[in-house]
């Protein structure tokens, strides 16, 4: 199956790089470009794409929004938006997530990891990395009153889906998470796909939110 992916970024020399590089891969394709973040969310509507590589700023609408308009149309429920940032744009990956990006990749990663995580979203999973969810839980310390999630939001959820959901949110894969709870993978996925369902999620990087949202994660605990 090949990824289908719009690419949106306001710098024509880097959103062509973007796309030589992502029609170099043998199962991706870049469908449309985008200057801006409206046009991004009127080629996503008309392509569907699986991918939304999406820079935060630009003209017009930026991408923050943009993703938000992508991720709340109905129309569009299996695009899967990945949010391209750098070190003085951290602040906003909070508002990204609660807009519903699926992900994370910063503009100084390698051509590798960046085929890399477009796969990994474009197959369903979350892709937060370590020093991104740093600054994520330190947005949460820094933002005390940004809570818009009950804690009643897990009251469906057993007691080893809200310990599945805690490693989740500390950025486990489902290996890790077995390994750690002496469970199989397997069972693992079992209940992260559980969780989605019941929680509503889109994805990993929503499940990250919920629980920090209703307090079953804090920033601090070990």
């Amino acid at each position: 199956m090949t990824i289908r992916v719009v690419v949106a970024d306001d710098q024509p020399l880097l959103r062509g790089g973007f796309r030589l590089l992502i029609d170099s891969a043998p199962d991706m394709q870049v469908v449309a470009e985008a200057d801006d973040g409206a046009q991004a969310v009127a080629l996503a509507r008309e392509h569907r794409p699986d991918i939304v590589l999406m820079d935060i700023r630009m003209p017009h609408i930026d991408g923050l929004e943009a993703t938000r308009r992508i991720c709340t149309d109905p129309s569009m429920e299996d695009v899967r938006v990945l949010i391209l940032t750098t070190f003085d744009l951290d602040e906003y990956v909070y508002t990204a997530l609660r807009a519903g990006a699926s992900g994370f990749v910063l503009k100084d990663t390698t051509p590798e990891d960046l085929l890399t995580a477009v796969r990994i979203v474009a197959a369903g999973d979350g892709l937060l990395a370590p020093r991104i969810t740093r600054r994520l839980i330190s947005e949460f310390v820094r933002r005390p009153h940004t809570i818009e999630t009950t804690p009643t939001a897990l009251d469906t959820v057993t007691d080893r889906e809200r310990e599945v959901l805690i490693e989740v949110a500390r950025g486990l894969s489902n290996a890790e998470i077995a390994t750690r709870l002496h469970i199989s993978a397997t069972t693992a996925k079992t209940h992260v796909s559980r969780l989605l369902t019941k929680l509503d999620a889109r994805d990993r990087a929503q499940l990250v939110v919920i629980a920090y949202e209703t307090g079953l994660v804090t920033p601090g605990m070990p």
